[in-house]
């Protein structure tokens, strides 16, 4: 943590270019607040970085369901909240936005936040935490109208990994300058693009937004306006390939490698450059424990899908092997809503087999995360429990959620005024966090119907919403 720190420290510390300091485009998981390194932001600037601006981008909204009307104006508030929290408020923070660097959702918004209050006035630094999203943002970006129209050919994309810190250079792409016509035909562009439906797009568009709305709740599509100019059509070919007899076959000449493109001086001595810097890794959180196979499941890259049960008294609730909560004492049952990857296995004990159950299926197939049998369990760490107390608001409304550190959280919501104690665990050395209020505190009323015999609710998956498209009635 204290290298990339060190690295990021010294990226920002460069003089300032073209007589203005940089803009700080944050990029922030939303399913990880509070945000562990956004406290941690004004001690990493310092009073000698000379930044002009702020701009926090929340990530990954694609992720979570829409419990009820409303939930981006909650959400959003939830990250304006945490950014007083955190000190950042006032004239350095420019503008908060919602996003997904995957399906695109709040993109072309963002670019055009991006040109209307930034324009090119100076350098852009993407910081961010490790499995933030800010390198997918990058690359998104580089795809967009923010980018000059021939980098994406000359730039290397950014890496994305689950592996945290695999951006180790300063990737960048040089801004595009945004002249009144490039915004004007810009705004044209997405005008057009808005009037359309699902039945007016391509067949390779149509299967494109399919499998964004699988992947995603909330689909948007970044389009190009600014496209690099084609020089006249030259015909390319050998000679030696036409001068054959009919009695010959032609002789195929070695593919030639491709040119890769490349910048003159004149079109980069005065660019204004976006960069991407390594990710800041995340202490006490449960990533570092796992290996790479085991953050492959526990990281979400496909919309959640939330589970709920309810919970009597002296019942007991697993997330994998990673966490656990029981429900100590209480007068009347509880909903008890987990929000996590789909991969994790959630199970359901009572409070007298839990141990024995955590004993003999960690590190197996039935918890599924820690992998690898007893000798993976023997350098894991164990569960350490947190006490919790909570009042009910009502049955339709969450509590808090119980955050099992990069794990997934578990929504509680119970009776009005109804007393909970609940005990809570996640490995040693890493963070419980009780969040109050809940990120979604409608998330129990989307579950579908009660499964006879058991503690769970049928899950069903909430609809997607493609965003720049016009939808059509169907009868």
């Amino acid at each position: 943590p204290e290298q990339h720190r060190q690295v990021v420290s010294a990226a920002l510390r460069r003089p300032p270019r073209h007589g203005r300091g940089p803009l700080l485009l944050y990029v922030l998981d939303v399913l990880e607040l509070p945000d562990p390194v956004l406290a941690q932001l004004p001690g990493l600037l310092g009073p000698d970085v000379p930044a002009a601006g702020l701009l926090v981008v929340g990530n990954k909204v694609d992720l979570l369901p829409a419990d009820a009307p409303g939930h981006l104006g909650r959400l959003r508030r939830r990250l304006e909240a945490a950014c007083a929290q955190a000190g950042l408020r006032g004239a350095p923070l420019v503008d908060i936005r919602l996003v997904s660097a995957k399906t695109g959702f709040g993109l072309e918004g963002l670019v055009s936040r991006l040109q209307r209050s930034w324009k090119c006035a100076g350098d852009v630094y993407l910081l961010g935490a490790t499995n933030s999203g800010k390198s997918t943002l990058f690359n998104t970006l580089l795809r967009s109208d923010y980018c000059k129209s021939r980098a994406p050919g000359a730039v290397d994309r950014a890496t994305v990994s689950s592996w945290p810190g695999t951006t180790l250079n300063l990737l960048k792409f040089p801004i595009i300058n945004p002249t009144c016509d490039r915004i004007f035909r810009r705004q044209e562009r997405l005008k057009e693009e808005a009037t359309k439906t699902e039945d007016e797009l391509s067949n390779e568009e149509k299967k494109y937004l399919n499998q964004l709305k699988k992947q995603g709740y909330l689909v948007g599509e970044v389009g190009r306006t600014f496209r690099r100019q084609s020089s006249s059509p030259v015909v390319d070919f050998d000679p030696d390939m036409l001068s054959y007899s009919v009695d010959e076959d032609p002789r195929h000449s070695p593919k030639k490698p491709e040119k890769r493109e490349e910048f003159t001086y004149n079109e980069v001595k005065d660019a204004r450059w976006c960069f991407d810097t390594p990710g800041i890794v995340k202490e006490n959180c449960v990533l570092n424990l796992l290996t790479e196979k085991e953050i492959k499941l526990v990281l979400p890259t496909h919309a959640i899908i939330p589970r709920t049960f309810i919970l009597k008294p002296g019942m007991v609730l697993f997330l994998a092997a990673l966490g656990r909560v029981e429900y100590l004492q209480g007068e009347k049952p509880a909903w008890f809503s987990v929000v996590a990857s789909n991969l994790l296995p959630v199970h359901i004990s009572t409070l007298s087999n839990a141990d024995a159950i955590y004993k003999k299926h960690a590190g197996q197939e039935l918890l599924k995360v820690p992998m690898g049998g007893e000798e993976r369990m023997k350098e894991f760490p164990p569960l350490v429990p947190q006490d919790i107390t909570l009042k009910g608001i009502g049955t339709t409304e969450a509590v808090a959620d119980i955050k099992l550190s990069s794990a997934g959280w578990v929504a509680v919501t119970a009776h009005a005024e109804e007393k909970l104690l609940l005990r809570a665990y996640t490995p040693k050395g890493t963070a419980l966090v009780v969040r109050e209020p809940p990120l979604l505190p409608y998330i129990s009323t989307i579950r579908g119907a009660r499964i006879a015999g058991t503690a769970a609710y049928r899950t069903k998956r909430p609809p997607s919403l493609v965003e720049n498209l016009k939808t059509t009635e169907r009868r």
